[in-house]
């Protein structure tokens, strides 16, 4: 499968069809600024929670009434949740276009989904991570042994880098790749299914972080080649707490439950002894003990049903044109750079991280919102590595609100991200680059100071 748009910028303007934002909650929502009145609010922060979508909470609102427990009852609200439940992961299965004997963990984030996978490897397996991934990603493999690889700058060298270091692993045990689809911090698209050709022929496994990929472009297990998929329902527009691990069952039925409790239990007897014998299911509900979060999978199965019906060629071509206008406006402020490990053409979702020559990036998210009603990201993100890397930063270096202002051609301790999605629409990025330029111009209205880890406008003037 392929991540690169087919249509230009110039088509997609041309084509109104495909400018229209998918309906999200908070549309409408005004907020008040520093300088005095209010406006609408500009979420230009989808890639650490995108806004849920009208149409997920319509499906929840209308299901709500008929809640009941799941697995749990023989009266009919408990019997239709079930099946609204097993039915979500069937949705989620053909979303992801799983394999026929793939399994579809319902969990409560991607990290939930990643340390249960952790939690499941074999004996003596070795994992093989980059320092660019986000954190969820990156730490929870505490019990296996882990070699941490350094940044690629090139897709190239991402797959020989992975080549190298499975071919010369000793012992040539179980081994298990994770890679990200696509930076939380860069948005650049990693050659995944090169990746999981290079892991399958050096014997080991494969598992994708898709929390920023599946959003933004379609994930299919079987093009790629990858072993699990793990992603979280509040950055797929669907905010209720919920994520998902799906693949291959074998290790996960071999491993003791990620958590011991009812549900994951088929059987439970008490022995002669004293003590208590546990025979545990083989399906999902091995590793989803306790009372599921029905609401949160029913809302990541409306989500991806809206997503496939809307079409993603329309979704990635309509991104498309919202990332050429942002990386084309910022383009025009000689003082602002981008963050990139591939390189300016390398193909990306809507996520970009950038830095201002001469301002704390705090300071300048800060004056975004007070003074704009846009809001960003800045700090590491939870990829603290590949952020320091970027920025050629000190490692000891926190990055935090109150650190002194850089001064022109000095590295920034932090950065800022832009991030955006099948909701945005096109107003909130052309104030967005209208602020940008503004504020590098003629600086904030405002002072800006640290209050509880965070930049606030200094009023006490």
């Amino acid at each position: 499968m392929s991540f690169s748009s087919s249509a230009s910028a110039s088509d997609l303007a041309a084509d109104q069809s495909l400018r229209a934002p998918l309906p999200v909650l908070g549309r409408d929502v005004t907020v008040p600024l520093v300088t005095g009145g209010e406006v609408t609010y500009a979420a230009l922060d989808y890639a650490a929670s995108a806004p849920a979508l009208q149409r997920v909470w319509d499906d929840v609102a209308a299901y709500a009434p008929y809640y009941g427990s799941v697995h749990r009852g023989a009266g009919y609200l408990s019997q239709l949740s079930t099946d609204l439940f097993e039915n979500a992961r069937n949705t989620v299965a053909e979303f992801l276009d799983c394999r026929g004997d793939d399994q579809v963990v319902f969990t409560r984030s991607t990290t939930d989904s990643l340390n249960l996978l952790a939690a499941a490897l074999p004996t003596d397996c070795q994992v093989f991570v980059f320092e660019t991934e986000h954190h969820a990603s990156l730490l929870p493999w505490r019990d296996a042994h882990v070699t941490y690889l350094n940044a690629p700058r090139t897709p190239a060298e991402a797959v020989a880098t992975v080549e190298r270091a499975l071919a010369g692993r000793d012992p040539h045990g179980p081994a298990l790749v994770c890679v990200t689809g696509a930076s939380n911090v860069t948005g650049e698209l990693w050659p995944v299914r090169e990746l999981a050709a290079a892991a399958h022929a050096h014997g080991a496994r494969i598992v994708l972080d898709a929390a920023q990929l599946a959003p933004h472009h379609p994930v299919s297990v079987r093009e790629l080649g990858v072993d699990w998929v793990a992603f979280s329902g509040h950055k797929l527009y669907a905010p209720f707490g919920s994520g998902v691990l799906a693949g291959r069952a074998d290790w996960l039925t071999e491993a003791d439950p990620y958590l011991a409790g009812g549900g994951a239990s088929r059987k439970v007897s008490r022995r002669t002894d004293g003590g208590v014998d546990v025979e545990w299911h083989v399906s999902e509900a091995r590793h989803e003990a306790g009372s599921p979060n029905v609401i949160g999978a029913y809302s990541i199965a409306s989500a991806c049903k809206a997503l496939t019906e809307a079409g993603f060629d329309a979704l990635v071509a309509r991104e498309q044109y919202l990332i050429d206008t942002v990386r084309a406006g910022l383009a025009e402020v000689p003082q602002v750079r981008v963050l990139s490990l591939f390189g300016d053409d390398a193909p990306r979702v809507g996520v970009l991280s950038f830095v201002v020559d001469g301002w704390n990036s705090s300071h300048f998210a800060a004056a975004l919102s007070a003074e704009y009603g846009i809001g960003v990201r800045d700090g590491l993100f939870c990829a603290h590595p590949l952020v320091r890397t970027l920025l050629g930063s000190d490692p000891e270096a926190q990055g935090e609100c109150g650190a002194p202002e850089a001064a022109p051609g000095e590295k920034s301790l932090n950065a800022i991200r832009v991030s955006f999605g099948a909701g945005t629409p096109d107003e909130h990025i052309e104030r967005f680059l209208g602020a940008v330029k503004e504020l590098v111009r003629d600086g904030a209205q405002w002072n800006y100071r640290t209050e509880e880890g965070r930049c606030v406008p200094d009023t006490s003037a």
